[in-house]
């Protein structure tokens, strides 16, 4: 019997540790070498229905692993186009501490992580957790230049208050709206059953929203959304999973009919990508245990890392 042993490592997607992507795990944030970095906030306490958008970051991690069999870069024969080579540097910095109940502590620690890797030049790119994460995301780019905001959702989320709530996930783009550095909102996907009544409309376009429902929006094309947005600004787009279609992202606390279709999303996010510098992203609200295929997971994965690819394109 031969005792010599193959040390090779073919790391395939099923072994290992499920960073996303299984990209590098950095723990210390003080040393972040990066272009890019993934952070988790398994936070749902801002949820008023269904909870279990706590999980999502590690379900969109696992189900991210599928797209890391080694090769150089991913190659689009339509675009003929190699995305993500290997120049380019996503780390994965992990979780920020979720502290149960306390929303305001949790909220923070999500906050200090983005600063962090502001602090280090990279761009941030946060797996939630409900759309609530959303809220420290934009309170940690106090300082920075001013940007847009694109958000592709199924609802406003533009409560101001309700039962006393202002940091749940019916006001992230209201808290957004207020601060001096976010110059505007394109809200693009927003339909029939929402979390926000009539006044919430109003105070939204006074604030400097664009609406645009599904149907509005593929009259338009993916071109013609996005721009609508500003010309030169800066954006930070979030993007909750119910914006899609419940028959292919089933995984999520609510569900909405009348939504997007993959290509649909996708091109968005690449023309935005092509015209605007994006200096932030967060992909919210997979909660994985509605969803036993993992195909909402799959999803989220696989738009996040073609985005980056965008992102990162330079034809």
């Amino acid at each position: 019997m031969s005792n010599t042993y193959d040390t090779g490592r073919l790391d395939l997607p099923f072994v290992g540790v499920s960073t996303f992507g299984k990209r590098p795990l950095v723990t210390d944030w003080s040393a972040i070498d990066a272009q890019a970095c993934i952070l988790g906030a398994p936070f749902d306490a801002g949820t008023q229905w269904r909870a279990g958008a706590r999980f999502g970051p590690r379900g969109v991690r696992e189900a991210s692993t599928l797209f890391s069999f080694g090769h150089a870069g991913a190659y689009d024969h339509e675009d003929d186009r190699t995305y993500l080579p290997g120049s380019i540097k996503i780390v994965d910095i992990g979780d920020a501490d979720i502290v149960h109940t306390d929303t305001e502590k949790s909220h923070a620690n999500i906050e200090a992580g983005v600063r962090a890797i502001l602090k280090a030049g990279a761009l941030p790119v946060v797996i939630g957790g409900d759309h609530s994460v959303n809220i420290p995301c934009i309170r940690a780019f106090d300082g920075q230049k001013p940007f847009h905001i694109l958000q592709i959702d199924a609802h406003l989320d533009f409560v101001d208050e309700r039962h006393g709530v202002r940091h749940g996930h019916g006001n992230p783009m209201r808290r957004a709206a207020e601060q001096s550095y976010v110059t505007g909102l394109t809200q693009v996907g927003i339909r029939n059953v929402s979390s926000t009544a009539k006044e919430g409309y109003e105070d939204a376009r006074r604030m400097g929203a664009d609406i645009l429902s599904v149907r509005q929006a593929r009259a338009l094309g993916a071109q013609g959304v996005a721009e609508r947005i500003p010309e030169g600004t800066r954006v930070y787009v979030t993007l909750d999973i119910d914006a899609f279609c419940p028959s292919i992202a089933p995984g999520t606390g609510t569900p909405s009919h009348g939504g997007f279709l993959y290509y649909e999303v996708l091109e968005l996010m690449q023309n935005v990508a092509r015209t605007h510098e994006i200096v932030g992203f967060d992909l919210v609200e997979v909660a994985p245990d509605y969803d036993p295929t993992g195909s909402t997971a799959i999803l989220a994965a696989q738009i996040t890392l073609n985005f980056l690819g965008f992102i990162f394109d330079n034809p």
